[in-house]
C-alpha cells in the first residue's frame, strides 16, 4: 500500500496499530475526543466544549501536548455535507488540503474524500460510523483504516459507542485518519448512519 503524510509524518506507523478513541463530550454529541495508543499513551485530543462550537462548524485536532495539527470546517452552503481540512489551527489565508462529502444526497451511499494536494489519491469511506463499523479505502480499493466497536480484552464484552477502535494500516497518516473521524461524527449527527451500508459481521466480538 502506497501512502504518506497528509497531516504529519510523525503519526505514520510502520506496523498496523489499533488506537482507542473515547468521546469526551459533556454538552453536545461529537465535540470532544481523546485518543490513546495500545500502551495507554495520549496521542490526540479534541477539546471543543464552547457553547457555539457546533454553530461554527469547526473542530481542531491537537496532539497530546495541545499543538494544533488540523482544522476541519464545514463548507456552507453544501447539500452534500462537505467539510474541508486545513493544516494547523484556523483557516484564515490557508488553502484546504482535502474535502469530505457524502457521495449522494438521495438514498444510501458512501463518503468521498478528495485530496487537493494529490489528485488521484482520493479515498472512499464505506460502512456505518454511527454503528462504529466502517472502512476507509484508498484509490486502489485497499483498506487503509477501519473504525470498529471496541471489545474489552478481559471480559470480551462489547463497549458502548462512545469508546471505539481506530485501526490504522502501516503507512497511513493517523492524524489524517482522526480528522476523517471528526467529520464522520459531525455528518452522522445530521444524517443517521451517514447514509452508509452496515455490515453487522464487522462487529464480531473476536476483534
Amino acid at each position: 500500500m502506497k501512502a504518506g503524510a497528509v497531516v504529519e509524518e510523525g503519526f505514520i506507523y510502520e506496523e498496523e496499530i489499533q488506537l482507542t478513541v473515547l468521546k469526551t463530550s459533556l454538552f453536545f454529541t461529537g465535540d470532544g475526543f481523546t485518543v490513546y495508543d495500545p500502551k495507554g499513551t495520549l496521542v490526540f485530543r479534541v477539546d471543543s466544549y464552547e457553547p457555539d462550537a457546533r454553530d461554527k462548524g469547526e473542530l481542531i485536532l491537537m496532539d497530546a501536548s495541545g499543538r494544533c495539527l488540523l482544522t476541519v470546517r464545514r463548507k456552507r452552503p453544501s447539500l452534500h455535507q462537505r467539510w474541508e481540512g486545513f493544516l494547523g489551527e484556523g483557516i484564515d489565508g490557508k488553502k484546504p488540503i482535502f474535502s469530505v462529502k457524502r457521495s449522494s444526497i438521495i438514498g444510501r451511499s458512501g463518503v468521498t474524500v478528495e485530496m487537493y494536494s494529490n489528485p488521484g489519491e482520493d479515498y472512499q469511506i464505506e460502512g456505518s460510523f454511527s454503528h462504529r463499523c466502517c472502512t476507509i479505502f484508498n484509490a486502489a480499493k485497499e483498506s487503509v483504516a477501519e473504525i470498529r466497536r471496541k471489545v474489552d480484552a478481559s471480559t470480551h464484552v462489547m463497549l458502548g459507542k462512545d469508546v471505539f477502535t481506530l485501526c490504522l494500516k502501516p503507512g497511513f497518516d493517523g492524524a489524517f485518519a482522526m480528522g476523517l473521524v471528526l467529520v464522520l461524527d459531525q455528518i452522522s449527527d445530521d444524517y443517521e448512519d451517514v447514509g452508509l451500508q452496515v455490515d453487522p459481521a464487522a462487529n464480531d466480538l473476536s476483534l
